[in-house]
């Protein structure tokens, strides 16, 4: 089993950054992925960024590219997301999770998930 725990969200205005934390502990080598989504109050989960557990090869949704940074790995033993300029649509629940693929974007390729971080990003 894997256990994924994030932290580091919180209430930020427009324009703020946020560095997003994810530790995994348990069988964490047995994972090869693992990514951030986010899902906002009535929409779909949505995938944000991944990044390879070993090697540190990364994948962005295309409309995250720019503003979202996805680092760490097995060196680390965690991994970040650095989020920039802020939007008041950036508003959601930060999920970290882990998967046996390698950068998937799809939520059912995802088997662990962590609780969540909820992100406010104020106007």
């Amino acid at each position: 089993q894997v256990q994924l725990v994030e932290s580091g969200g919180g209430l930020v205005q427009a324009g703020g950054s946020l560095r997003l934390s994810c530790a995994p502990s348990g069988a964490i080598n047995s994972v090869s992925t693992v990514a951030w989504f986010r899902q906002a109050p009535g929409k779909e989960r949505e995938f944000v960024a991944a990044i390879t557990w070993f090697g540190g090869s990364t994948r962005y949704a295309d409309s995250m590219k720019g503003r979202f940074t996805i680092s760490g790995g097995s060196g680390e033993n965690t991994v970040n997301l650095q989020i920039n300029i802020l939007k008041p649509e950036d508003t959601a629940t930060y999920y970290c999770a882990g998967s046996n693929g390698i950068v998937p974007v799809s939520v059912v390729s995802y088997r662990y998930w962590g609780q969540g971080t909820q992100v406010t990003v104020s106007s």
